[in-house]
């Protein structure tokens, strides 16, 4: 039996209807996942593929898509199932034709809906991935401490590892300790999709928005809105939207720049030195905002 007969047969036992996939058809599924549809001719799949190992990655990814399309804020694709075969692990989620034209205004305005969903910690109730990294998300009730070990401590633990030390470290450690008042707010806990890059948006033929891969986690919604500035492709109507819908706090334009290190940082892990000028960079444009 083959993986693509065993998924196949898990996506009829989780829907309750027979799948016999009648075409399996490889799409772009970014740099960590291999993805493919099936479609037996009248319901479709997507499906992504990875390490046996990484059945853990999918399992968490499913619960963060279904945290989010519990809020009813803006629309996410469902989880069908997840599991292993032999030889891979798997998520299924329901394939949505995603040719639509831009609703940037509504993405934006959907977005702070889904900002509005808040809890009392920050964090997660479990720890998920960012790309193919590792997140921690062990809840905490201080955002300055949550940002300065869990996700900035963190990568630059890992960048240690890689053998980025030196000024990085150095200058990361700084930053670290002088966290409290270079943040100067205490936001309340926003749940968040995480990792909101423009290739993580995109539109139904309709136009309304959907959102998917994420690394969900409870935080300042600026991080989100940081990170949707760091790669582009969101468009102007989109921060029109979101800031009509509930306007930013003063302070955000350096806020920005501490949360998208974080991004730097994990990309500087994940795909080399090319990023290390950038992370550096960045930390000395803080260290410089403390004087």
């Amino acid at each position: 039996m083959t993986d693509w007969t065993v998924i196949a047969a898990r996506i009829g036992t989780a829907t309750g209807r027979p799948f016999a996939p009648r075409t399996t058809r490889a799409v772009g599924g970014g740099c960590i996942n291999t993805a493919m549809t099936m479609s037996d001719g009248a319901r479709a799949f997507f499906v992504k593929t990875n390490a046996p190992a990484r059945l853990a990655m999918f399992e968490a990814e499913a619960a963060g898509l279904a945290a989010l399309a519990a809020t009813g804020a803006i629309r996410i694709p469902q989880p069908i199932c997840w599991g292993q075969t032999d030889t891979l692990s798997y998520l299924v989620l329901e394939h949505l034709d995603l040719s639509g034209p831009a609703r940037g205004a509504a993405a934006g305005r959907q977005l702070a809906a889904l900002h509005r969903t808040h809890s009392p910690t920050f964090g997660w109730q479990r720890d998920n991935h960012i790309g193919s990294t590792p997140q921690r998300n062990t809840p905490s009730t201080d955002w300055v401490s949550f940002w300065r070990d869990q996700r900035l401590g963190y990568q630059l633990e890992l960048a240690a590892a890689n053998g980025y030390d030196g000024a990085l470290q150095t200058r990361g450690e700084r930053l670290r300790a002088e966290l409290d008042t270079l943040l100067g707010h205490q936001p309340r806990p926003s749940l968040l999709h995480g990792d909101l890059w423009g290739g993580n948006l995109g539109y139904l033929p309709d136009g309304q928005p959907v959102i998917y891969d994420p690394a969900v986690y409870f935080g300042d919604r600026e991080a989100e809105l940081a990170m949707t500035e760091l790669f582009g492709g969101f468009g102007a109507e989109f921060y029109v939207g979101y800031r009509e819908a509930w306007p930013l706090d003063p302070g955000y334009g350096v806020r920005k720049i501490l949360y998208n290190l974080y991004h730097i940082l994990n990309h500087l892990n994940l795909f080399g030195p090319g990023y290390l000028g950038q992370a550096r960079g960045m930390i000395d444009r803080l260290l410089a905002e403390l004087h």
